[in-house]
């Protein structure tokens, strides 16, 4: 696909709206001396040379045989008038032998991601437009800075736990209060060294703090520092008591279009402020999302988000099995449209009462995730036809093709039927009423999380070095 980053009609274009492009085009194969484009048909399709060549003819009027007009290599493109409208090939287009294979896009894809041509040379010709475009709003970094600033001298010895709200392989989260004031309390991750350097998740740890210090966003969990000793790394997060919405799911057994449509809505605000700043976010799960206080939903657990360079994709295999793409699985390398797929399966969870996709192990999981959301019995009693129409609107097999993905972005999402009459200025304000409001009686109430045991494993010291700086 690399053809596709030298066609100088998308020179003006984002490598991030290149890759997307590259995505929805098709390969063809035509052997030689096939016609591949005939003088005076209709066309609707682009086509790029990725390799062999071909010849251009032309039927001129009096003559007999068609001139010959010139010869087209790889990289070389044609057809790209089609892309504008209904016009008739003006030549032929000959495969040369042994055979040619080109790339092709049709007019509706094409549409879809980019707008038109005109629109294309309006909204990115211009170089003091694009100048303007690019400026950016102060760094998040400095926005967080402001609230971390209290914390600057915080240490570990002035947290105290009050109690636990959740444990794991990786260690525990608690709830804490900073030198005894139980009027404001915080959730401190603990993880430990020893076993994020077993499982090789040294990476992932650091991309979670380095995204998080990054993000200053109501949709998103807070970090006001990070801390270290012989045996954690930690982090002193904003808690949210209201506790998972995954417990709030569980306790209700499913949810109904307008409290579904609320949590949604949370999260796609998470995502487009994510997908800004170019981040992949990859483990979007009912277990990730937290009910502050308000009722209101935040995104929580940055372990395998991953900062992208803007139109990349990444190949790292992660997340939870029933909420990763097709194209994590085949390993073709994903982008942010990996977490609109899981948008669409988070949808189906939270009306269903359980992902659409499960199996008794992950690799049975997997084999029904590639049969694709056409093989699942949706819609039914609990998710009707609208809800079910966004759904395999956001679970295109093919990423380029997501809702999300086209050249509307997330408005497009927004824009479905599902969510008509949805009030997004009332959510963003937050003075619209969220469909559940947690029972939090004061800010050392758990009674919204499970119960744990105290920990006696007590984890042996990590002296690598790896947590430098963290």
């Amino acid at each position: 696909m690399k053809q596709v980053y030298v066609v100088s009609i998308f020179a003006n274009l984002t490598e991030d709206r290149i890759s997307k492009i590259a995505d929805v085009m098709d390969q063809d194969y035509y052997d030689g001396g096939h016609y591949i484009l005939r003088q005076g048909e209709k066309g609707d399709a682009f086509f790029v040379i990725n390799s062999g060549q071909v010849k251009v003819t032309q039927q001129i009027e009096g003559e007999k045989e068609a001139r010959e007009i010139r010869i087209l290599n790889q990289g070389d493109f044609f057809g790209e008038r089609a892309l504008l409208g209904d016009e008739v090939r003006t030549a032929n287009i000959i495969a040369q032998a042994p055979g040619v294979e080109v790339l092709t896009l049709d007019r509706e894809s094409f549409t879809k991601l980019i707008g038109d041509l005109d629109t294309l040379r309006k909204d990115y010709g211009d170089k003091e437009r694009v100048a303007t475009l690019v400026r950016e709003p102060p760094s998040p970094v400095k926005i967080v800075d402001d609230f971390r600033e209290e914390f600057a001298n915080v240490t570990l010895k002035n947290v105290k736990r009050l109690a636990t709200l959740g444990v794991g392989g990786f260690g525990r989260v608690e709830l804490v209060c900073v030198n005894g004031d139980k009027s404001k309390t915080y959730a401190l991750k603990a993880l430990k060294k020893k076993h994020i350097v077993d499982t090789r998740q040294q990476e992932h740890i650091f991309a979670e703090r380095n995204i998080m210090m990054e993000t200053s966003t109501d949709w998103i969990v807070k970090l006001y520092k990070t801390f270290r000793d012989q045996k954690f790394v930690y982090m002193l997060l904003e808690v949210c008591l209201g506790g998972e919405l995954w417990t709030t799911l569980r306790d209700r057994g499913h949810f109904d279009d307008y409290t579904a449509r609320f949590y949604v809505a949370c999260v796609l605000e998470g995502l487009e402020y994510l997908h800004r700043k170019n981040i992949v976010y990859r483990d979007l799960k009912p277990e990730n999302c937290l009910l502050a206080n308000s009722g209101y939903l935040k995104l929580v657990d940055f372990g395998f988000a991953k900062k992208l360079a803007s139109g990349r994709k990444t190949w790292t295999f992660c997340g939870t099995p029933e909420y990763v793409s097709p194209e994590i699985i085949l390993n073709k390398g994903h982008d942010q449209a990996a977490d609109y797929w899981a948008l669409g399966i988070y949808i189906c969870e939270l009306m269903l009462g359980r992902p659409p996709f499960q199996a008794s192990d992950p690799m049975k999981t997997y084999t029904l995730i590639l049969k694709g959301v056409d093989a699942l019995e949706i819609p039914n009693r609990r998710i009707g036809k609208t809800a079910t129409a966004l759904v395999k609107k956001l679970c295109r097999d093919n990423p380029g093709e997501r809702l999300g993905s086209g050249s509307g972005g997330v408005n497009d999402i927004r824009k479905h039927r599902w969510f008509m009459g949805f009030d997004w200025e009332g959510l963003r304000t937050k003075t619209l009423k969220p469909p559940i409001l947690p029972k939090v009686n004061n800010p050392a109430d758990v009674t919204n999380f499970d119960n744990y045991p105290p920990d006696n494993d007590v984890p042996p010291d990590e002296f690598s070095g790896w947590d430098e700086g963290f």
